[in-house]
């Protein structure tokens, strides 16, 4: 929630929606200045940005209870009792990217989803 922009609900989801300030909507409302486009008419306005969606996260709160989960989780999975230990016994090893793609859920289809996880699409 405390992310700015306004929440909007697509195909069922919750997404938050992102403006560029050199998107053509942000230099129609006055930006015009900003990007060297002053005196440029709407239709002859060349944008520098983007507008779109995120998917929204919810509150800050909960994403970071979420994220801290994760990190209990893993310090548990290496046998670490805090991340100083962490950073002596953790191994990073490098996957591709459809490694990465087969190591997460799939041919399920998912009917409930988890704070924790978003599929890799």
């Amino acid at each position: 929630d405390e992310a700015p922009g306004e929440t909007v609900y697509y195909q069922g989801r919750p997404y938050k929606v992102y403006r560029g300030m050199g998107s053509i909507e942000a230099l129609r409302e006055g930006n015009r200045d900003r990007y060297g486009q002053a005196g440029v008419e709407d239709g002859d306005l060349i944008p520098e940005g983007i507008e779109g969606m995120v998917p929204y996260r919810g509150e800050l709160l909960q994403v970071l209870f979420q994220l801290l989960g994760g990190v209990r989780a893993g310090l548990g999975y290496l046998g670490c009792k805090n991340l100083e230990e962490l950073k002596h016994r953790a191994e990073f090893v490098r996957i591709t990217a459809q490694g990465l793609r087969e190591s997460h859920v799939h041919d399920v289809f998912v009917t409930k989803e988890a704070p924790n996880y978003r599929p890799n699409d």
